[in-house]
């Protein structure tokens, strides 16, 4: 079973046009090194819940919006080995929290084990 890394992202609006340019970038690195796919989905149709939803989990502001990001590997060692070089990868040396194009600290991910694939 393929292996998936997971994130959610709060976005300001202003910068969705810099953050599809850095994806683009990171997304060509991981497929580099082996990522079998990259995915960027801005929200359209999402909903502030009353107990759980994805603007409620990165404490949306209002010129903000979100992003959902998924990352396919071939399994968890390839996942662990591609994200050890990219990560590393001099292109991405000038990527610090602080020259993102959101707010890095209300940004989340996992790692995810598949359990059904169709």
């Amino acid at each position: 079973m393929r292996y998936i890394d997971g994130f959610v992202v709060p976005v300001p609006k202003k910068n969705v046009a810099a953050y599809r340019k850095m994806a683009l970038k990171c997304g060509k690195i991981w497929k580099e090194y082996g990522a079998l796919e990259y995915v960027e989905c801005v929200a359209e149709d999402v909903s502030t819940g009353k107990i759980t939803s994805f603007p409620q989990s990165v404490k949306l502001k209002k010129n903000e919006t979100v992003v959902f990001s998924y990352i396919v590997y071939k399994s968890r060692k390839e996942r662990d080995r591609i994200n050890k070089k990219a990560i590393s990868d001099p292109r991405l040396a000038k990527m610090g929290a602080k020259n993102m194009p959101f707010d890095a600290m209300r940004m989340f991910w996992g790692g995810f084990k598949t359990i059904v694939e169709l």
